[in-house]
């Protein structure tokens, strides 16, 4: 959760990027650096946490001082803690009686199981932070196209009173199938990664080595994970056009 403060601003720009274009409207967004210039320059330095344009946002007579960070934040707490959580117990578990840990293998599939748990765990607050950063996309558009949930308990609340519960786990397996790949990526890379570093015997176990192979796995990770989770983003931010959903599936 402390590290989604930091990384909050950009997250809401990797996913204003991946809902830019959607159907058939122009790409808003060249690349990274524009997104965020471009978020900073209209919506202010505020802008990159509310995930909305506070000009415009005065006109729907809604409190903005509950930010879309409260989505990322209840994110954290319920799927990173569960990730985390079962990754732990089960690489202790298949640790050996003479202390060697598991192969590179079994932590892929630790990690996936860890991940896929964690996912489904998370999922109502995910769908919560992909509206709430995407509203900001919306807001020159006709009011009946805007959501604005002003935190994410509002958020999680409207979902389950106008569109059913069953609306916080949509896009529930492609957002299981994105951290299924992230985790095996992510939590088995850095294990192997910081093992390297280690026998290379020019690293300690101290935080250089802790940075270098996280360096490592977020590369892997990121470039594993994108595809799925554009297809995620992209669900669980959809409406139903003449009483159909825009996607069939992932």
């Amino acid at each position: 959760m402390g590290a989604t403060v930091f990384v909050q601003p950009l997250d809401l720009v990797k996913n204003r990027m991946q809902l830019s274009g959607q159907g058939t409207k122009a790409r808003e967004y060249k690349t990274s650096f524009h997104a965020l210039f471009s978020i900073l320059k209209n919506e202010g330095v505020r802008g990159i946490y509310t995930g909305i344009r506070v000009k415009d946002y005065g006109e729907m007579n809604k409190d903005i001082s509950s930010l879309s960070l409260s989505a990322g934040l209840l994110r954290q707490a319920t799927y990173t803690t569960t990730r985390l959580g079962i990754y732990t117990i089960l690489f202790e578990k298949m640790t050996g009686a003479d202390g060697r840990p598991p192969n590179f293998f079994l932590k892929a599939l630790i990690g996936m199981t860890a991940g896929a748990t964690g996912a489904f765990v998370g999922t109502p607050a995910e769908v919560a932070l992909i509206r709430m950063t995407a509203d900001g996309l919306i807001l020159c558009s006709p009011a009946d196209q805007r959501r604005g949930y002003t935190n994410v308990f509002n958020a999680l609340a409207r979902i389950t009173r106008e569109e059913g519960i069953t609306t916080l786990w949509r896009g529930c397996v492609p957002t299981m199938a994105r951290a299924v790949v992230v985790n095996a990526a992510q939590l088995a890379s850095y294990s192997q990664s910081k093992q390297a570093l280690l026998d290379s015997g020019y690293f300690g176990d101290d935080i250089l080595c802790h940075f270098c192979a996280s360096m490592i796995s977020g590369l892997v990770t990121t470039a594993a994970s994108m595809p799925v989770d554009i297809v995620k983003t992209r669900i669980q931010n959809m409406r139903m056009i003449d009483g159909k959903p825009e996607y069939k599936n992932g």
